[in-house]
């Protein structure tokens, strides 16, 4: 895909999680995989309001390789999140309110009590907190990346990255509700979870 062609597709995203509420702000960041380099919002960047100015590209130790601007503070995220996973092309780093909230209680998501969860995530593992955008924070929530596609961050918020930023976004949108689910359920009483037997069900459609 042409430079261009990707910067359009993380504007389009970026657009799409703002109008959503997924990224209020200037909190978050988008980023893409482009052959041995990296394309990422910059520093101060709105996801919802990218321009093509606002995407630069650095290289896989996080220096800047194309643009004019600062590459977002949390760049080594996901530099770490892209060397882990060679499968993974796209991440989206937000701080949407209901990922939010489990991740400022220090609360994984992972009660099995929605089979479109369970199948797509199996559980979104909580990372301990680290200051934003400190090698602390990369060591903590990297941890979680060879096994996981989503990671919410103590007192943070969420990544997720996969193969198309289309498959991106609707994980993030799917984790969203998920939360919001799951905070419902706790408002109404305790969610009645699936059991053992029926997660081996739904995993086995995998097969």
């Amino acid at each position: 895909m042409k430079l261009k062609d990707l910067k359009q597709e993380l504007i389009y995203y970026g657009k799409l999680a703002g109008e959503k509420n997924f990224t209020p702000g200037y909190s978050g960041n988008f980023s893409a995989r482009y052959g041995d380099k990296i394309l990422i919002t910059s520093s101060g960047s709105a996801n919802g309001y990218l321009s093509e100015d606002e995407l630069v590209l650095i290289d896989f130790e996080g220096n800047l390789a194309e643009g004019d601007k600062k590459p977002s503070s949390e760049k080594m995220l996901h530099v770490e999140f892209y060397k882990q996973r060679p499968d993974v092309n796209y991440i989206i780093h937000v701080h949407s309110p209901y990922l939010s909230t489990f991740a400022c209680c220090h609360i994984a998501l992972d009660e099995p009590i929605m089979a479109e969860n369970v199948f797509y995530f199996g559980q979104i593992p909580l990372a301990e907190y680290g200051l934003p955008s400190s090698i602390d924070l990369v060591e903590k929530t990297s941890k979680y990346f060879k096994d996981f596609d989503a990671v919410l961050m103590a007192n943070h918020g969420f990544i997720v990255g996969d193969k198309t930023i289309k498959d991106a976004f609707l994980k993030l949108e799917l984790a969203e509700s998920y939360a919001q689910v799951v905070f419902n359920t706790k408002v109404m009483g305790n969610p009645v979870l699936f059991t053992k037997e029926q997660v081996e069900e739904i995993n086995s459609l995998k097969r």
